[in-house]
């Protein structure tokens, strides 16, 4: 081994050895001796690309790839942040910017999650699991989240390129939107049938209990009986909002349960009390996320409501920032949340009791006929199945 070899092992696995061994939550991993192992291996390679690669290596430029990797083989709401992508993450947004309301997560590329009801990006077409390449020609194979937020907002009015690929499609579609910071409203309600109420929760925040309480209220006096629950692309707000609305809906003293990686924590009733006794049904989708999986999740595992649709995300998990001695982080998934029965519900989802597909819509093609919502159908027909309280 030469001492240019020597070199730049050094530098790649010292400060990966040395991240690890303080980095709080990572300190507790490495103690082991399998991943010890592992960093063994990672220094044989680091050799035989530096003894064998036909260009100089540039020990920073490996030493980040690392990082990367080491993230990406976790899941995908945790990842590697460089410098910028920290100071990013903890400001506040810049004021007078506005998004295409997207929630992004990676899956290979940033992937999407949901388009906000009313957005530019769900006027545009944009579905959970279409895959962004590029943002404005930034390609987005090593892109963080964090970035990809930062690239999407801009001053209102202003437009964004988004390289697109749906499904098994061989050939990306360009998507421009237009950057709008309206957005509509988080509860709305009316009768689909007689007796049969409708929420459409488009966010969870501290306003959402409230505005599912007053709904409710209304249908009560338009004389429902029975309640549809629309969460398909539901995947903004607080995890705490989740629960604070589910509240309404069941009497159990445990809620869901918190876990991280030493102890396991139930999340009790805190602040509400039960005022909807409805039968319920929720109709789910991929883009149900975050606080509107929770949600579901507690109703269905009391047993208080039964879904439609198909499987939620899986994105039921809280971050830390672990920052590293050059400025950089690493966003980890440091606690997640399991039903109050003890079922992941993070990287796992709500498995519907009643799978009903979406219709399969070609990107930048309108659907045939949006007043027709088979989705809704199948939902509102079992619904009506289910025997009053």
């Amino acid at each position: 081994m030469t001492d240019r070899t020597r070199f730049v092992i050094l530098m790649v696995t010292a400060p990966i050895l040395a991240y690890t061994l303080v980095g709080g939550l990572l300190g507790r991993v490495v103690a082991r001796e399998d991943t010890y192992r592992h960093l063994r291996v990672f220094e044989d390679v680091v050799s035989l690309v530096t003894d064998n690669y036909v260009e100089p290596i540039d020990p920073a430029r490996i030493m980040q790839g690392a990082l990367w990797g080491l993230a990406e083989g976790l899941d995908p709401e945790s990842t590697y942040l460089t410098p910028d992508d920290v100071v990013q993450y903890e400001a506040d947004d810049v004021s007078g910017e506005v998004g295409v309301g997207l929630v992004l997560t990676r899956q290979y590329y940033i992937q999407v999650v949901a388009a906000r009801e009313g957005s530019p990006a769900a006027a545009a077409g944009l579905r959970p699991g279409d895959y962004i390449r590029a943002i404005d020609d930034a390609p987005t194979r090593i892109m963080s989240t964090v970035r990809g937020r930062q690239l999407l907002r801009g001053a209102p009015g202003s437009t964004v390129t988004l390289t697109v690929i749906r499904g098994n499609a061989t050939e990306p579609v360009e998507v421009e939107l237009r950057r709008d910071g309206g957005r509509s409203a988080n509860v709305t309600s009316r009768l689909v049938a007689p007796g049969v109420g409708y929420l459409r929760i488009a966010e969870f925040d501290d306003t959402t209990a409230d505005a599912i309480e007053a709904a409710a209220g209304t249908l009560e006096r338009q004389r429902a009986e029975r309640l549809l629950i629309d969460l398909r692309g539901t995947a903004t707000g607080t995890f705490a909002s989740g629960i604070d609305a589910a509240q309404l809906f069941t009497d159990a003293d445990t809620l869901v349960i918190r876990e991280s990686a030493t102890e396991q924590e139930p999340v009790n009733r805190v602040t509400r009390e039960p005022s909807i006794a409805w039968p319920v049904v929720i109709i789910t989708n991929p883009g149900t996320a975050g606080a509107a999986e929770l949600f579901t999740a507690v109703l269905t595992d009391t047993g208080r409501a039964e879904t439609v649709g198909l499987r939620t995300a899986g994105r039921a998990a809280e971050q830390t920032l672990v920052r590293l001695p050059d400025g950089g982080g690493l966003l980890l998934s440091s606690t997640r949340y399991l039903t109050a029965s003890g079922e992941p519900i993070h990287r796992v989802g709500v498995e519907p009791t009643v799978v009903v597909p979406g219709p399969a819509v070609e990107l930048g093609q309108a659907v045939a006929d949006p007043d027709e919502d088979p989705v809704l159908d199948r939902a509102l027909e079992h619904l009506v199945a289910m025997p009053t309280a």
